[in-house]
């Protein structure tokens, strides 16, 4: 196998491919990548036996063929090669050895063979739709903040991507949530995607998934089945297995009698919150938010290390009421706000409190109190 490939071209393929790697692993070939060069293109696949991801590139092809090289080695050659340069990737598979030649520099790796590379079987997909990339990217980054952490609640461990009811009809829905905090994203529903399963996307095929979506004008082909789901561009594509487990009735969480309305402008209670939040040391950081008329004051506690307090204007035009939050989960939720203002609900200081963007409803988030 011999082929050239420009440096950007191959960096680009070669970090998709790399990220997906695990780190410490104990099946040697899993640390590698596949390459396969034919025709005009060259494909580079990687794998943890979980995600597949598949980054075709153009390249000059001296001579066809296929070999695995370690995915983080390549990607620190290439990455460390000068702008513009290019470069030529040999094998000579008698030695079991790559060669590197970019320029004056000159790599040679030692290669596996590629049959012992593991290739995701393919499956029967149950539904195929298209969306665009922003579409895809707004479901996911305003979800994945409340993705769980807890290994053993493995369910929670992902965003639950299905159709559902609106009052606007059908959606494309997707939902995390850690038990603290809750995120329910809507969009239109694309054409096709009607009799699509729900599934759990794991946390981190969602952040592969985040390359992909970065071109705005890209429509990303989405294939579904019960066990697996695939996004693919034109030269990407990313095929995961989906966490196998029932997703909770996140509904019942979702609070429906909040009455008490508070409006404020998103990054200026934000900011607010991120100052106060500072003095105190703990993991849990709790803010005390204490609301009367049009006006809110945020306030923070902590005996080892002092107190702060800060006032904010707001419309709120309810009976005084105090409650705390953890101020990283307001944190996450705030920034999440595109417009200008975020709307609260609250009941009362015990009961989960509803966020939204204005008068949007395709976005909610649920956040729950703590005792201040």
């Amino acid at each position: 196998m011999k082929f050239s490939i420009e440096r950007g071209t191959l960096l680009k393929a070669v970090s998709q491919a790399q990220s997906v790697v695990e780190r410490r692993n104990t099946i040697p070939i899993l640390a590698n990548v596949l390459i396969e060069a034919e025709g005009d293109t060259v494909q580079f696949r990687a794998t943890d036996l979980d995600i597949e991801v598949v980054d075709k590139a153009t390249a000059q092809v001296e001579k066809a063929g296929s070999t695995t090289v370690s995915a983080v080695t390549l990607h620190e050659i290439v990455r460390k090669l000068p702008d513009g340069a290019l470069v030529t990737l040999t094998e000579d598979g008698v030695a079991g050895r790559l060669t590197v030649e970019a320029g004056r520099s000159n790599f040679n790796l030692a290669t596996l063979p590629k049959e012992d590379f593991p290739v995701m079987a393919s499956a029967e997909y149950a539904s195929n739709f298209t969306a665009p990339a922003p579409v895809l990217r707004r479901l996911f980054d305003k979800s994945k903040f409340a993705i769980s952490t807890e290994e053993t609640r493995y369910y929670l461990n992902g965003v639950y991507l299905h159709v559902s009811d609106s009052e606007n009809g059908k959606v494309l829905r997707a939902v995390a949530t850690d038990g603290h905090r809750l995120a329910r994203i809507d969009a239109d529903l694309p054409m096709e995607a009607g009799d699509m399963p729900g599934v759990i996307v794991p946390r981190k095929t969602v952040g592969e998934l985040r390359k992909l979506l970065d071109d705005d004008e890209m429509l990303i082909a989405v294939s579904v089945s019960e066990t697996k789901i695939r996004f693919a561009t034109p030269n990407i594509t990313l095929t995961s297995k989906v966490i196998d487990g029932t997703f909770p009735d996140y509904s019942r969480v979702i609070p429906v009698g909040n009455t008490r309305k508070m409006e404020v402008d998103a990054s200026e209670f934000a900011s607010a919150v991120d100052r106060v939040a500072t003095v105190s040391s703990e993991r849990s950081r709790a803010v005390k938010m204490s609301l009367e008329e049009d006006r809110l004051i945020l306030s923070v506690n902590a005996p080892d290390s002092g107190a702060a307090e800060e006032e904010l204007a707001v419309a709120y035009n309810d009976e005084r009421l105090e409650i705390g939050f953890n101020a990283k989960y307001l944190l996450e939720i705030a920034s999440q706000v595109d417009r200008e203002n975020a709307v609260f609900m609250f009941n009362s200081s015990g009961d989960p409190t509803l966020m939204r963007e204005g008068s949007d409803t395709s976005a909610v988030y649920v956040v729950m109190p703590m005792r201040v």
